[in-house]
């Protein structure tokens, strides 16, 4: 894998600022409590290693635990792709320059999609929640409960439910070890003989339970869709306790009259081969032998060294009386009073990164690390139109730049089948990737013309790596994946076709990722030549592909071609008559002006080639794009509005669509409209849970804080009025390997420090000038 050979490349790549190095002052606005249990999934809060996931509801007769793996999918590597399909690829172009779109896609319909259901089948699979850990307490029910409280610590990543029945007060303490990969729960109370506990292992399918030398295990294997031997699992759980009795008989744990229990929880499964069973074992017989305390503090100090890079403040925190939940109501009408909230809003958004990926492993998916079903929505997989890029665009700036890594791994792994795929579908070398892919390489079009045909999928994701290499210099990383970036471009200059009228190098077919638009007939399609997204994504990635080359002083022909295909590119952006960015090449009439993707817009991020100040008639076209677009959405599409309001510097706009993302929502239907929010546990509601919507909302805060530009770093470019009273930041990231710690008041920056290994001089606009700063190491 990519990833085994730059671990050690990237963690020295990253600068570690000596206060950054230990346990930061403690901050009490990095707590998310509540006042009572959960009433629903959307509200249990999540714990993860970046493998095992914990979601505790804090319940107090009965608590429901739901237990994640990252790698528990199901299905099973296909080739869907189909090798006739190259044979239309004439005629479905020859359909699209006659301006017979419609009738296009009926033939790619028919011959130039995947074969087989595609994602709808159970060969594709899907990421799956691995059961719940299901805890009886057999506490007094008929004495009132007080003083209930569960929280969870973003600091030291540790969850506690604290609560009293008479005079006995009971605590539990969770965490998912970052020492030894296993998850602790610790039950005690303030009298002894008071855990009187039955503990048991639940899944709604293929899942068997047993108790054998002295663990409850829960075994399985997943349907892969060929002959039901699909992915194989497991989770062990085991405890110690201190005073009274612990048996292990019909499946359970009982534990009796005890003064103190800790359960000890281990997940695997045999993906990629890995000795699940013995595995499992040895980190449970680890976990069991360890010493609380001794592995609390390791646990804390291995995730502070990602967590303690960074902190971040606006004004003066006041909110320690008020529920996170109640935070969040409040918040729709008096956001001036919590500025704190967004504050902590940015910093979940890295714990959940730290908390859903590991070097090593799989990036997060549509719900991160964390899901409650076994059918996922959208199966949790990695769609390329924008999902998995989001979830890892705050990253760079959030100094977190290795936990991109996985991605990279994930994105070699298509390189095998996309080249396959690129010869089936376009006779081209290279290789290309559409729409949606999965843990098992999947790279051939969707199962639907409408959608599944969109082909910048693999140019998309070529960003995000690219954005590794801006963010940390790393040139050791770069000749990693220039092969990467080559093998994209070969396909993209491959598959290129002449507009009729314009003469331009286009793409097609292809498609502006999920939405449709009315052709001159009154008949609407999807499939078209050349839509915008397209064209930046290629004009952006020919650039990278030939900066790369430059930084690594190579001798490649390709570069050459690619040098002069550039000239050959329509414009990275085209104004229609109403002043929009046109969407395709054509001015279309789209059949939902507010759709939720606004790809058209790549162009401004998180590509740079639309700016306020590069190209002002572009960034003015922009913001009427934007307004037709509205402001309401699914979670990551408010998300995405925000980060564009943000580049366009109006801070008030993007300010507003923060306020959005935080409405508190309950729902959990399919939502492909308005309606996003969060739920009570902050995690973002699409609806239903989605996690990018996190990850967009703290990429937007860092760009209102800092954005790059190719010559400069400008600093407060779009704060708005509620933080720029007074405010910092320290250990925020900015592209070219910088670190930046900076204070301000009122709007001003009054302290700054950037630090870089070379102590380079760096040119920042902020205060309303220019000025050249030397970085400290």
């Amino acid at each position: 894998m990519l990833t085994k050979n730059i671990i050690k490349i990237a963690v020295l790549s990253i600068t570690l600022l000596p206060w950054a190095a230990g346990a930061q002052k403690k901050d009490p606005n990095l707590t998310l409590w509540y006042n009572k249990p959960a009433k629903q999934w959307e509200e249990h809060i999540p714990l993860g290693n970046g493998k095992l996931g914990l979601m505790p509801d804090g319940g107090i007769q009965q608590e429901n635990i739901t237990l994640n793996d990252i790698t528990l999918w199901s299905g099973a590597p296909q080739d869907a792709n189909n090798y006739e399909a190259n044979k239309y690829l004439d005629d479905i172009r020859n359909l699209l320059l006659a301006g017979k779109n419609e009738v296009a896609q009926d033939l790619i319909n028919k011959h130039f999609i995947c074969t087989g259901p595609g994602s709808g089948g159970p060969q594709w699979g899907c990421f799956q929640t691995m059961g719940d850990l299901l805890i009886d307490y057999n506490l007094d029910n008929k004495t009132p409960v007080t003083n209930y409280r569960r929280q969870l610590d973003l600091q030291s990543a540790v969850a506690t439910t604290t609560f009293q029945i008479g005079d006995t007060h009971y605590t539990r303490e969770y965490f998912t070890s970052f020492n030894t990969d296993a998850g602790f729960i610790r039950l005690k109370a303030n009298k002894s003989k008071k855990i009187n506990i039955n503990v048991k292992l639940t899944r709604a399918e293929k899942a068997i339970q047993k108790i054998d030398n002295n663990q409850l295990i829960m075994l399985g294997q997943l349907e892969n869709g060929i002959d039901g031997r699909g992915m194989q699992f497991i989770t062990r759980v085991t405890a110690n306790a201190k005073g009274g009795k612990v048996n292990y008989n019909d499946n359970s744990i009982q534990v009796k009259d005890a003064d103190e229990v800790i359960l000890y929880i281990t997940t695997d499964t045999d993906y990629k081969n890995n000795p699940f069973l013995v595995r499992s074992n040895k980190l449970i017989n680890t976990a069991k032998n360890s010493k609380w305390d001794s592995e609390l503090a390791q646990h804390k100090t291995n995730f502070g060294k990602l967590f303690n890079r960074l902190s971040l403040r606006f004004g003066t925190f006041n909110q320690e009386n008020t529920p996170t939940d109640q935070r969040l109501v409040n918040y729709q009408s008096q956001p001036q009073q919590d500025p704190g909230l967004s504050a902590l809003f940015f910093q979940y958004g890295r714990y959940l990164s730290i908390s859903s990926t590991r070097l090593g492993l799989l990036p997060p998916n549509l719900q991160g690390l964390w899901a409650n079903q076994i059918q996922t929505p959208w199966n949790g997989d990695y769609h390329l139109d924008v999902n998995v890029q989001m979830n890892h665009w705050h990253l760079g700036a959030a100094n977190l730049s290795e936990l991109e890594l996985p991605l990279a791994d994930l994105v070699d792994g298509l390189l095998e089948n996309g080249a396959k795929t690129a010869k089936a579908y376009y006779n081209a070398p290279g290789w290309v990737a559409h729409v949606i892919t999965n843990i098992w390489g999947y790279t051939e079009p969707g199962e639907a013309a409408s959608w599944g045909i969109a082909n910048a999928g693999s140019g998309w994701l070529c960003n995000n790596l690219w954005s590794h290499y801006a963010y940390t210099e790393d040139v050791e990383y770069l000749k990693r994946i220039y092969p990467i970036l080559r093998g994209a471009a070969q396909f993209y200059n491959a598959s290129l076709m002449v507009h009729p009228t314009k003469n331009w190098l286009v793409t097609g077919p292809s498609v502006s990722p999920e939405n449709a638009f009315y052709l001159p007939n009154g008949q609407h399609a999807n499939v078209c030549m050349g839509p915008t997204i397209d064209n930046q994504i290629t004009n952006e990635l020919f650039r990278n592909v030939i900066h790369a080359h430059e930084v690594l002083q190579l001798n490649d022909p390709f570069v050459d071609t690619l040098r002069a295909r550039l000239p050959q590119l329509p414009p990275v952006a085209q104004v229609a008559q109403d002043g929009r960015i046109m969407e395709w090449l054509e001015e279309y009439g789209e059949t939902d002006p507010e759709h939720r993707h606004i790809s058209h817009l790549y162009g401004l991020y998180p590509a740079d080639q639309i700016t306020v100040n590069g190209t002002p008639e572009w960034a003015e076209a922009a913001k009427k794009t934007l307004e037709v677009r509205g402001d309401d959405g699914p979670s990551w599409a408010i998300a995405y509005k925000m980060i564009y309001w943000a580049k366009l510097k109006d801070s008030e706009r993007a300010y507003k669509l923060f306020r959005q993302l935080l409405v508190p929502r309950t729902d959990t239907h399919i939502n492909y409209g308005a309606g996003g929010g969060s739920y009570g546990n902050m995690l973002t509601a699409g609806p239903p849970f989605q996690i990018d919507g996190n990850f967009g909302g703290a990429t937007a805060i860092a760009e209102m804080l800092v954005q790059n530009n190719p010559d400069h770093i400008e600093l407060l470019p779009a704060l708005p009025k509620d933080w720029s009273k007074e405010g910092e930041v320290k250990g925020l990231r900015a592209k070219g390997n910088i670190t930046i710690d900076m204070s301000w008041k009122d709007g001003i920056v009054t302290h700054l420090k950037l630090y870089n290994k070379d102590r380079k001089t760096v040119k920042v606009l902020y205060n309303g000038s220019m000025k050249n700063v030397k970085s400290d190491i």
